[in-house]
């Protein structure tokens, strides 16, 4: 007898309580497939499709980079993984778009400190990468500051909500104290493109916030004075900008990229034919852009554009009705987080921006990094979640109210 008809036979009701339990989940699917935004998951979706094949092909130019006398890697060795990984990712996507909006946000907040915190220790216990110290082991090697994104922009929609329960608290010197501090931190990795990124959405967020002119000339000018200070203090950071405007032997990577980018024309070489991907650093995450230009062609480049531009935008019209604050906070922020990391990345293989080495979310290979992408569009499916019935019926319940309300102070005068 297995274990299910022995709970049957001595559980009063047991069978009928296994019922009821499977149509209670199914109903919950139900709900949760009628409330997600299924247009922006079809455009995740494309997205990592693009990115597996991207990865299939970059894998052979990565594969044979880094394989020495001792070990040679399998020309897929990196698409199999970026397989499991997106596995992972994917499920990890779908179990945070299904909690509830203040679950979401109690786990971003979380996550905000606990990566904050990882942060801090990054300078004394983290792993030192082609001279930069970015990484922490715990079990697994990754990036704090991957992790710490979706956590950023929730916690400060969160945090700039207060202002709705005491109008004077000072809720923008507290979200730019924590963008200083984490800036501060990424520096001494040293990370400037992440550093750069956190300040953008930052600064979406208190614009959207309502902050004054005068306060937003300054931080425009306390942004150019930072870079300066970067340019002057970080050789990192300098000899990005100088490969950037002159050239350089040790960081013309930008340059390798774009003309492997250009090398396919509009149609693509065809999938594996690319040549010029074989001397590219990072061919499966950095400069996957550029494999995908070479190999697929232009014509799949401004796909992929759109398909990003595609996803703000969807968010953004996603957010057109909605009334409560932080939701349009986070929700935007976070989508700021994606587009712009998508867009640093692009324009860096179009040699129109410094190299940052930041990859293309949902495209790139990525262990962790695959999961704290997946982990933030999973936290921006649930905050976006909503029931169509009601947003039907709040419509309504405005254009009625708009109606009838000039016509009782008609009446009433």
């Amino acid at each position: 007898m297995s274990l299910t008809q022995r709970y049957d036979s001595h559980v009063p009701g047991g069978t009928t309580a296994r019922r009821q339990l499977r149509r209670s989940r199914m109903d919950e699917l139900r709900v949760w497939w009628r409330e997600i935004d299924r247009v922006l998951l079809l455009l995740v979706a494309l997205l990592m499709l693009i990115g597996t094949a991207a990865v299939a092909t970059a894998s052979v130019a990565s594969a044979r980079r880094l394989s020495t006398a001792e070990v040679t890697l399998p020309d897929l060795y990196f698409y199999w993984a970026h397989l499991r990984w997106q596995m992972a990712g994917i499920a990890v996507m779908l179990a945070a778009s299904t909690l509830s909006l203040d679950n979401a946000r109690r786990i971003g907040i979380l996550l905000a400190g606990a990566m904050f915190a990882l942060l801090v220790l990054v300078p004394v216990l983290g792993a030192e990468v082609n001279g930069a110290r970015r990484w922490i082991n715990l079990g697994m090697r990754f990036q704090p500051s991957e992790f710490l994104k979706p956590g950023f922009a929730i916690a400060l929609a969160w945090v700039l909500t207060w202002r709705l329960r005491d109008p004077n608290l000072p809720v923008i010197g507290v979200i730019s104290a924590i963008m200083v501090a984490v800036g501060g931190l990424l520096m001494l990795q040293p990370n400037l493109g992440d550093a750069v990124l956190f300040a953008g959405v930052w600064f979406v967020m208190i614009t959207l916030a309502g902050v004054s002119l005068p306060w937003l000339g300054g931080l425009v000018a306390g942004g150019v004075g930072m870079l300066a200070l970067a340019y002057v203090f970080y050789d990192n950071a300098r000899h990005r900008i100088d490969a950037f405007f002159g050239g350089g032997t040790a960081y013309d990577q930008v340059d390798l990229a774009e003309k492997t980018l250009l090398a396919g024309g509009w149609g693509g070489t065809g999938m594996w034919l690319g040549t010029r991907k074989l001397k590219l650093p990072e061919a499966h995450t950095d400069y996957i852009f550029s494999v995908i230009g070479e190999e697929f062609g232009l014509l799949m480049c401004v796909l992929v554009v759109v398909l990003y531009l595609a996803l703000v935008v969807r968010v953004l019209v996603r957010l057109t009705n909605e009334d409560n604050l932080f939701i349009v906070l986070a929700a935007t922020g976070i989508a700021t987080q994606i587009g712009g990391q998508a867009f640093i990345n692009i324009l860096v293989n179009l040699q129109l921006f410094p190299s940052k080495g930041m990859t293309l979310p949902l495209v790139s290979y990525g262990g962790s990094s695959t999961i704290a992408i997946c982990l933030t569009i999973g936290l921006l499916l649930a905050i976006t979640r909503r029931n169509p019935f009601l947003s039907r019926e709040s419509r309504g319940l405005r254009a009625l109210l708009a109606e009838t309300l000039p016509k009782r102070e008609g009446a009433g005068s």
